[in-house]
């Protein structure tokens, strides 16, 4: 595997050959979507988008599985990578592609949302592929790095994730905290202006979740399963979804049931849902994004990198994940004008290779003071 990250550069048509694929993954994943819309569509998200936009989307990921394919094949002396890419986007456009129908449904008693999963891989992708191809901040950082494969299940896991607790947390929230006489404020929040209740509602969660991660530093049992994010050598806006199952649960539950608390309306919390996903990937990406003085507004990639700094003084600063203002209310701010980390991950920590290890070794390991005897542990 070695000796194909290190052909994976732009021009052998490797990359292009894995984008084929993944393109053409994605259409498929759509027009499944289609045949099986009871179960694999979620009624609060479906309402959330227009059905031709899945259309589009469903279009132009065959239109660049294909253009990729043939870049593959014209660019590398293998074929297996454009081969595979095209026959998985035959096989969507067999069972109906863009064009095909759905008839009426009724919900099924449990689904997932694998129709907003595949719409916001599919966006992600067109806006941070081309960003980290032409425009890397660390140039020598391979674009397939040892552990891609094992990021790119976490990445799917994780956008599935924010949308299904977000739905999960609901019904919970609803029925814990009714009794709390917090209608005049849900009254007064719900009724003020949609762009001042998405600020609010950015805010809020921004807080709860800065506390909840700060926790998952401080605590040792809870720095288990944390640590396993902090393990990224290689950040990019894959890697950067590299979060055990429980870190996931607990942070997105901690950021969501405050928003159902507090009375935000529907249309403004499922934008936020958008606006997290959209925030998480861009805070890891491998890109030199010039955001100016925005970036002493929001959390920006150069921010946030300095969160997952190589370097023991950094690993407790840079909390929060939308407004760098609320690390300096609580003196965790770090941010040296233009600088950027050397380099990324943990030092003196040890973890396994591979998804189901990774997921299974902090309920009995303490990484900070287990010593593998396994090398492939490291």
């Amino acid at each position: 595997m070695n000796q194909e990250v290190k052909k994976a550069i732009l021009g052998d048509g490797i990359i292009s050959g894995y984008l084929s694929i993944f393109f053409s993954l994605l259409s498929l994943g759509a027009v499944v979507c289609f045949l099986f819309p009871e179960y694999l569509t979620t009624a609060e998200f479906r309402i959330n988008y227009p059905i031709h936009i899945f259309r589009w989307m469903i279009f132009a990921g065959l239109l660049f599985s294909f253009l990729f394919a043939f870049l593959s094949l014209l660019l590398s002396k293998k074929a297996k990578f454009a081969f595979i890419g095209m026959t998985v986007s035959v096989a969507a456009i067999i069972l109906g592609g863009s064009n095909i129908e759905v008839e009426s449904f009724d919900q099924g008693a449990f689904s997932i949302s694998l129709d907003w999963l595949v719409l916001e891989i599919l966006a992600l992708s067109l806006i941070f592929i081309p960003l980290e191809l032409f425009f890397p901040k660390r140039e020598n950082q391979s674009k397939f790095h040892p552990e891609w494969r094992t990021d790119l299940i976490y990445l799917f896991k994780a956008q599935l994730l924010i949308q299904y607790t977000a739905v999960a947390v609901k019904m919970p929230a609803e029925i814990f905290f009714s009794d709390l006489g917090m209608n005049e404020i849900q009254n007064l929040v719900s009724g003020l202006p949609f762009i001042v209740q998405l600020f609010l509602a950015m805010l809020v969660a921004d807080l709860f979740q800065y506390f909840i991660h700060r926790l998952f530093h401080v605590n040792s049992f809870m720095w288990r399963f944390h640590s396993i994010h902090h393990s990224i050598r290689y950040v990019d806006w894959i890697a950067g979804s590299r979060l055990h199952l429980v870190d996931i649960l607990i942070t997105r539950s901690f950021s969501y049931i405050p928003l159902y608390v507090l009375g935000f309306s529907n249309d403004v919390f499922y934008f936020y849902v958008v606006i997290v996903a959209l925030q998480a990937v861009t805070a890891h990406a491998n890109a030199r994004i010039p955001f100016g003085l925005l970036k002493y507004v929001f959390v920006t990639p150069q921010y946030h990198h300095w969160h997952h700094s190589k370097a023991k003084e950094t690993h407790n600063k840079n909390f929060a994940i939308h407004f760098p203002f609320i690390d300096k209310m609580f003196g965790t701010y770090h941010l040296p004008l233009d600088d950027w980390p050397k380099e990324m991950g943990l030092e003196d920590e040890t973890f396994p290779k591979g998804y189901l290890r990774q997921q299974i070794y902090p309920f009995f390991t303490d990484p900070r003071t287990s010593t593998p005897t396994d090398q492939s542990l490291r």
